[in-house]
């Protein structure tokens, strides 16, 4: 269209917040001008801008400005005991909120939309309420300190065991302080009142160091360890837990084997050692096998003596006899 009419102006401008007034037309010649209103959800800005626009001799469109802002929802006020934030603008939205103790009553979020030729707030404004909660639950060998219909957020319940009949005591597992936390909520379950009551934790060979006693109930602690010559396997504290057993599980004494033997190997040669520290007489292991050689080597030089001694006396003999030759002559 531009290239067969060269005289005419594009399309009109869009707006964000103004739209034609009237349905576009295929072209716009210099000297035609087009009217705008304002979009559903705006109204005009005050003091008023101009709402109309014309195509120039230059084929360009007249300025213009937004003319038209966003409407109001109705103001919405802080609930009792609770706020609310946000913008009130057409398209935005209010959170709202509850102070410490009070919950809240409807929606939390509000958004700002259309409605018929206004805008309006698509459900009604919430409102906090305080926090309340029922009484919590009686057990069984216990009782409470209150015996209130209801109770305020952050008042506390607390619970006691009653004496025992028996020759244990009952012992309260559990939290003994309940608070109220929410609407009709508790910060945890009521607790029991039973007897807990658990073994002797001394392991065979083991020994107590802590918590010493002949009887042992909930919670009570102990260390435990091990008489000489043993190591302990496991935990070394435990604790008697809610089902009348130690928390974790007992430990154990282990025998510690007998270390290697730190003596040297036994030396079956004999030779001199040079030393500079005096001599020390020693002895020397001796085997069966030393025993049989000593014996052979004895009778060797046994033999060998003897021999000796023989050779010995027949020089002798010889000697004394030639002397008595010469004597005589």
């Amino acid at each position: 269209l531009i290239l067969l009419c060269p005289d005419a102006c594009d399309a009109p401008p869009r707006f964000q917040s103004m739209r034609l007034k009237d349905p576009p037309k295929e072209t716009y010649h210099p000297g035609d001008s087009v009217d705008y209103q304002c979009r559903p959800g705006y109204m005009r800005i005050v003091p008023p801008l101009r709402l109309s626009s014309v195509c120039q001799p230059d084929n360009t469109w007249q300025p213009l400005q937004e003319a038209c802002t966003r409407k109001l929802c109705p103001p919405l006020g802080d609930p009792v005991n609770g706020q609310v934030n946000g913008s009130f603008q057409f398209g935005s939205v209010a959170h709202y909120s509850c102070n410490e103790g009070y919950q809240l009553i409807g929606q939390a979020t509000l958004h700002c939309d259309l409605s018929e030729n206004g805008v309006a707030w698509d459900v009604d404004p919430p409102h906090c309420e305080r926090i309340l909660c029922q009484p919590p639950g009686q057990i069984p060998n216990g009782i409470t300190n209150s015996q209130k219909e209801t109770y305020e957020y952050s008042e506390v319940v607390i619970y006691t065991c009653k004496p025992s009949s028996g020759p244990d005591k009952y012992s309260l597992v559990g939290e003994d302080k309940l608070i109220c936390s929410g609407q009709n909520v508790w910060s945890s379950d009521p607790p029991e009142c039973k007897v807990v009551k658990c073994k002797y934790p001394v392991p065979p060979d083991g020994e107590l160091l802590s918590g010493y006693g002949t009887q042992f109930h909930y919670r009570d602690v102990v260390q435990l360890g091990c008489k000489t010559g043993f190591y302990l396997e496991g935990n070394k504290t435990v604790v008697c837990g809610a089902n009348s057993a130690w928390e974790p599980e007992l430990p154990r004494c282990i025998r510690v084997p007998a270390p290697p033997s730190t003596k040297p190997p036994v030396s079956t040669v004999s030779g001199p050692v040079p030393s500079t520290k005096p001599a020390v007489p020693t002895t020397t292991a001796v085997t069966p096998q030393d025993t049989l050689g000593g014996g052979v080597i004895a009778v060797i030089v046994l033999f060998v003596v003897a021999a000796i001694a023989v050779i010995v006396g027949i020089c002798l003999y010889c000697y004394k006899k030639n002397k008595g030759k010469t004597d005589g002559v």
